[in-house]
């Protein structure tokens, strides 16, 4: 039997697969294959390639003694256990660099929306009305944005910014990482000076419920916020308590607190909390169901990124 076998376990470009077959591995489909029968098959693997269909957790380690690496076709590592495939000298890759650019424009595009009123403004057009005061929007001119989070989509979404004359802010757990398009500031400095707040941070217990009613308190100024990163970083009461108040002046979600692990579905269950209810109704919210990064030209940068990383791991 080849001893390069690779299972893919969600579906992903016909790039991924012609790359890989080209470096030599075989591929072994597994799309709609239940978990328990993917688990009895796993001791045959040399690597994994998923995107968020299931946890990869110590269990499913533990069944795969021949894995050497574990990919995933998406920007974060959350769904698999890196801490303990890394005590097994397995290799985990991410592709952030395929979906950064997709990321950035969509940041930007859901912040002018919601400036500029376009939502509200379409869907009174389109029911015969032509109230131009009532749609009167803010221009971006002038504004000092706050990025949280400067990885590949901050710095994107601050290189996208560079057009417009607005000064960028921000903070990361990296020092000395500021460049042309973006100054580093403290988070309390950052919490100061920003107009606009956008996060773009990897899913973590540092991260979970980072924007909750403190954190908004503490922002001197009413803001706009956008969340393309991950829904759980957002405590959804607390925002919308926000929203409500005017403390918040408008959120541009890609991502909720809500969705399935597999983010697949919006729902983790069948009751949908209030909070949600006020989301999907307020005119101050434009929502996207988790497609920031979901274009037709990430599509294949992502299946390359992940091609290209595996090279470099196998040569």
């Amino acid at each position: 039997m080849n001893s390069k076998l690779i299972l893919h376990i969600d579906e992903n470009h016909p790039l991924l697969l012609k790359g890989l077959s080209n470096l030599g591995f075989e591929n072994h489909l597994a799309y709609t294959k239940p978990l328990e029968k993917i688990l009895i098959d796993l001791p045959n693997y040399h690597g994994i390639v998923i995107r968020s269909r299931f946890p990869i957790d110590k269990n499913f380690i533990d069944l795969a003694p021949k894995l050497k690496f574990i990919a995933r076709v998406g920007a974060g590592l959350e769904n698999i256990d890196t801490a303990y495939a890394h005590s097994k000298n397995i290799s985990t890759i991410a592709a952030p660099e395929g979906n950064r650019n997709a990321v950035g424009e969509q940041a930007l595009g859901m912040l002018l929306g919601l400036m500029n009123k376009l939502r509200q403004a379409h869907s009174t057009v389109q029911k015969g009305k032509w109230q131009r005061e009532a749609h009167r929007g803010w221009e971006l001119e002038g504004k000092t944005v706050g990025i949280i989070g400067y990885g590949n989509t901050g710095k994107s979404f601050a290189k996208k910014l560079s057009g417009f004359d607005v000064e960028v802010i921000f903070h990361d757990i990296k020092t000395n990482i500021g460049d042309e398009n973006a100054q580093q500031v403290s988070l309390e400095e950052l919490k100061k000076r920003a107009q606009i707040l956008s996060l773009h941070i990897p899913q973590s217990t540092d991260t979970n419920g980072l924007v909750n009613q403190q954190f908004i308190a503490e922002m001197k100024n009413s803001f706009w916020f956008l969340n393309t990163a991950r829904g759980k970083a957002v405590v959804t009461d607390e925002l919308v308590a926000g929203l409500k108040s005017g403390k918040i002046l408008g959120a541009g979600l890609d991502v909720l607190e809500y969705e399935s692990s597999s983010f697949h579905s919006i729902l983790n269950d069948q009751n949908p909390p209030k909070a949600l209810h006020y989301l999907l109704t307020s005119e101050k919210v434009l929502l996207s169901p988790h497609i920031a990064g979901w274009t037709f030209e990430s599509h294949i940068k992502l299946a390359q990124t992940i091609v290209d990383k595996i090279a470099n791991l196998t040569n």
